[in-house]
């Protein structure tokens, strides 16, 4: 893949960078924040209190990973409203793995999407490293930092899981319903997009190889604790792999417009017009 050694800062970019540079910056900013939202449902619902207080904590970083890129997003002149509160929900970009609703009670749920999101998000974020846009560089280690504390719980819990014959079962009912959503964290928001980013070196791996490295991960630690994934022995991805409806490609489930009416509610009821920030911009920190 060819890469250039640096793009211009956000003013300065030519109309097919600033396009392939937003398209990286929504999918990493909507994934973040639908996740949270959903995680937020877990509060004082989790097994434990210890379990409650950390994916507590993991919702609210995830939280801050979006701001973190929404942020780069409004250099290009974007204001919160339109971002969130005011957007067309058909234009998030999200995968569906992260807007899909937990089975009720299902704690083998939350921790087996949380395994497959955060596996994907380390291999992303290492995707980025060396991204030619310094802006994005600027922010991938905080957020590095925090994921990896995601990746040990989701880790931790899922051997936890597995240890006994009804846990098991869970895990595998959740990994049956959750995996081909998860396989759509690495499908497009547009082909030609993609290239670009792949081209301009905004991103130094394909989502063809990130997809790859993840199914590689991923399946032997499954199988390893008794648990089968839906995929080919040769881990390669069919279209009958894949959900209907993928997110990216601004195709999403019912339960995302129930989702987005829920948490712009407050919004519309107020009559707001723009929105207050709750979280500081660290370009001014």
């Amino acid at each position: 893949m060819s890469a250039i050694d640096h793009l211009s800062r956000p003013d300065d970019l030519e109309t097919d960078e600033r396009e392939a540079v937003e398209a990286l910056l929504y999918r990493l900013a909507d994934d973040e924040f639908v996740l949270a939202e959903r995680y937020t449902e877990w509060q004082v619902r989790s097994p434990t209190l210890e379990s409650d207080l950390a994916l507590s904590n993991i919702a609210q970083d995830e939280l801050g990973h979006a701001r973190l890129w929404y942020d780069l997003l409004e250099d290009f002149g974007y204001e919160e409203a339109d971002l969130l509160w005011e957007r067309d929900p058909s234009d998030f970009k999200h995968s569906t793995l992260v807007e899909l609703p937990f089975e009720s009670g299902d704690w083998a749920d939350a921790i087996v999407r949380s395994y497959l999101y955060d596996e994907a998000e380390h291999l992303r974020l290492e995707a980025l490293e060396d991204s030619a846009y310094p802006r994005i560089v600027d922010r991938v280690g905080k957020v590095q930092g925090e994921e990896r504390y995601h990746r040990e719980h989701a880790t931790n819990w899922l051997e936890r899981l597995s240890s006994t014959d009804d846990g098991r079962e869970r895990v595998q009912a959740a990994v049956d319903r959750l995996f081909p959503h998860a396989l759509t964290l690495f499908e497009p928001v547009n082909p030609e997009l993609e290239a670009r980013i792949d081209e301009y070196g905004i991103r130094t791996r394909s989502l063809d190889e990130l997809g790859e490295t993840w199914l590689e991960t991923v399946v032997p630690f499954l199988e390893s604790l008794g648990i089968e994934t839906p995929v080919s022995d040769s881990h390669e991805v069919t279209e009958n792999d894949l959900p209907e409806v993928r997110g990216r490609d601004g195709t999403h489930t019912d339960e995302w417009f129930d989702l987005y009416d829920e948490f712009t509610h407050t919004y519309r009821e107020l009559g707001r017009t723009s929105a207050d920030r709750i979280m500081a911009d660290p370009d001014d920190e």
